[in-house]
C-alpha cells in the first residue's frame, strides 16, 4: 500500500487530496493559500512530511482538444519542483473535465475536491483492481 498526494495547482490556491493504492478512495485534504511561492512550498513540505507519499499526482490542464496552454506549462513546472524538492515520484493526470464536475459549486473553495477527482482519475487509469 502506498500513499499518494494529488495537487490541483492554481496561481492563487493549490488543492490537495490524499489517498492510498489499497483503498483507492481519495479524500480532500487541504487548500494551500499563501502570498509567495516559498510560503506555498513550506506548506506543501509540511503535508509531504506528514503523509510521506510514495507519489504525487498533479492535474494537467489542457484545452478541450488536448492542446497545451500557459497553465499546462506551469503545472509541468510545479510537478518538476515537487519531484526535485521532495525526491518523490510525480505523475501528471489530464484534468480537463475535473473542474467541470464541480462547476456548480462556484464561489466555494473547491480546489481540494478537484484534487480528489484528479487522484481518483489517476487511480482509475493506473491501478488495476
Amino acid at each position: 500500500m502506498e500513499t499518494v498526494l494529488a495537487f490541483d495547482f492554481g496561481l492563487k490556491r493549490i488543492g490537495v487530496a490524499v489517498g492510498n493504492t489499497l483503498l483507492r478512495q481519495p479524500q480532500p485534504l487541504a487548500v494551500i493559500e499563501a502570498p509567495t511561492n516559498a510560503a506555498k512550498f513550506a506548506a506543501i513540505a509540511s503535508v509531504v512530511a506528514e503523509w510521506q507519499p510514495a507519489r504525487c499526482v498533479v492535474g494537467l490542464p489542457l484545452h478541450p482538444d488536448g492542446a497545451e496552454h500557459e497553465m499546462t506549462v506551469r503545472c509541468r513546472r510545479f510537478a518538476n519542483q515537487l519531484h526535485g524538492r521532495f525526491a518523490v515520484e510525480t505523475a501528471l493526470v489530464d484534468e480537463r473535465y475535473s473542474s467541470a464536475v464541480l462547476e456548480a459549486k462556484r464561489g466555494e473553495l473547491i480546489d481540494s475536491r478537484s484534487a480528489a477527482i484528479i487522484l481518483q482519475q489517476y487511480f482509475d487509469e493506473t491501478i488495476s483492481s
